[in-house]
């Protein structure tokens, strides 16, 4: 007997996982199986969170854009060389404690809920950015000011490690199974936004500005700008409410988990589910590796490495940044429609062939062939943003899926991109060759292609541990009628009559 059409058009993946809750449940879905969330509140919690996290990524951004300034605000007696690495290792500094943000928070957003945790993320990073534009420079308060950047950054750093994982899950467990890709790719819409918005402060600030002027006072306006914006960010977050997944999950079995202590959850995280995390890390990995080296490590390659004009090396990245804005949502819809795997394998495997002609591109004099370089990293660091928010926290139940996801994503990000642009100045600056970035990313994306092979594909299936979210009754009842049918060709097979 044939599928009725309504089981046959449903992807190979939607249906293995519905049938496997229809068995488990011996029947086809109710009402009460099948959460709704009413189009108010998944825009409102969608936007608060895109713009929170726009506010939250200026923020951290503008310390890349700024940091061959800082190194000589901070660093005045090093060479020029010299002066990027250690601003650089500041900003590597922040990655370090990362990973303990990611896993106080993580446990504390399991616990405690998504929402409060993330207004917490949310006024501890514009208190550690607002500090930044405070602290007084090498010349007046001798090492005591490097010091008192490295503390800023590790503030920046721990609320940072709450930050990105909370908001992914927070927003994934918001948004309709079948428009998951799409609607979670607003957040980084949010964070490619706030980059850009800092990359086009700063390279205002450098066209008005004289270079000794900028050194003196105009570096600090971007991080003094923290203050308000925290403000706007912590109103924003606190009017949210709960995340359904986390306000109902499935079974008391994931209840009683959600109250084991920290130490407990890691190791039953690390036990249990150590080969979703490892495939996160991979993911990760992929991602920050291109998104660091374009927003972080681009800027200064040009000024130092190619002897170009702070305000033409800003323009650039500026560019780069407004075309991932441009390209991330339409990306996220596709990741619905053709799934999470193909955008991400073809991206990977694009990113081994395309690195070193898109840096070659880069390096030539003239503007349109650095800018096309950039199109393509761009482009390419867009395929791997916007599928992120989605299948990150599908890979981790609803219980833990906070506290995994800071493990994983920030180790990686600790690891691997946040020291992006500290290993390859140094590569550049050790080997003299200035196509080391090209090779770093080839590498960055074979393993995301080998990663991609053991990614279990996510599109429209309802997240682990919660229940299949629609965006409207009318969805519902179709979802319910479709389980009914579903059941019923479950059973033929299984020879249930």
């Amino acid at each position: 007997m044939n599928a009725p059409k309504s089981v046959a058009n449903m992807p190979q993946q939607v249906r293995e996982e519905l049938t496997r809750r229809l068995r488990k449940n011996k029947r086809a879905f109710r009402k009460e199986d099948v959460q709704v969330v009413e189009p108010p509140l998944l825009k409102r919690a969608v936007g608060a969170s895109a713009l929170g996290n726009c506010m939250e990524w200026f923020d951290f951004g503008v310390y890349s854009y700024l940091a061959a300034t800082i190194g000589k605000v901070f660093f005045p007696g090093a060479s020029p060389a010299a002066q990027v690495i250690s601003s650089f290792a500041t900003f590597a500094a922040a990655f370090v404690v990362r990973p303990l943000g990611g896993m106080v928070f993580g446990h504390l957003g399991d616990r405690l809920g998504r929402q409060k945790v993330l207004a917490t993320t949310m006024i501890m990073m514009a208190i550690g950015t607002f500090a930044i534009g405070l602290i007084p420079g090498y010349g007046t308060l001798g090492v005591a000011a490097p010091i008192l950047l490295l503390v800023a950054r590790l503030v920046q750093g721990f609320s940072t490690g709450g930050e990105y994982g909370g908001a992914t899950t927070f927003v994934a467990e918001y948004s309709p199974d079948r428009r998951r890709g799409y609607l979670s790719s607003w957040l980084d819409f949010g964070t490619f936004t706030g980059y850009a918005l800092g990359s086009a402060l700063v390279t205002l600030l450098n066209l008005m500005l004289t270079d000794a002027e900028m050194l003196s006072w105009g570096w600090r306006v971007p991080f003094l700008i923290a203050g308000p914006l925290g403000v706007i960010g912590l109103y924003m977050r606190l009017k949210l409410e709960e995340s359904p997944a986390f306000q109902q999950q499935l079974d008391e079995h994931e209840k009683s988990l959600a109250q084991e202590s920290a130490g407990r959850e890691f190791s039953t995280i690390i036990k249990d589910h150590w080969q979703p995390l490892l495939i996160c890390m991979g993911l990760v990995l992929l991602y920050n590796v291109t998104n660091y080296m374009v927003t972080g490590f681009l800027p200064t390659y040009q000024t130092e490495t190619l002897n170009r004009s702070s305000s033409s090396a800003d323009v650039l990245v500026l560019i780069g940044m407004v075309w991932i804005v441009l390209l991330i949502t339409f990306i996220g819809r596709l990741s619905d429609r053709v799934g999470r795997r193909p955008v991400y394998g073809v991206a990977a495997a694009a990113m081994i062939v395309l690195a070193v002609p898109s840096f070659q591109l880069i390096k030539m004099d003239g503007t349109w062939a650095p800018i096309a370089g950039v199109l393509i990293l761009s482009t390419l660091l867009a395929c791997f943003a916007a599928p992120s928010a989605a299948t990150l926290p599908a890979l981790f139940p609803t219980a833990v899926r906070y506290a995994a996801m800071g493990i994983g994503f920030n180790f990686a990000v600790a690891a691997f991109g946040g020291t992006t642009p500290l290993v390859t100045e140094a590569l550049v600056h050790v080997t003299g060759n200035d196509m080391m970035p090209a090779f770093y990313l080839m590498a960055a994306g074979a393993i995301g292609l080998v990663t991609v092979k053991f990614l279990p594909e996510s599109a429209q299936v309802p997240l682990n541990g919660s229940q299949p979210m629609v965006g409207s009754e009318q969805e519902q009842r179709e979802l319910i009628t479709t389980s009914t049918d579903l059941y019923r060709v479950a059973r033929q097979h299984s020879g249930v009559r």
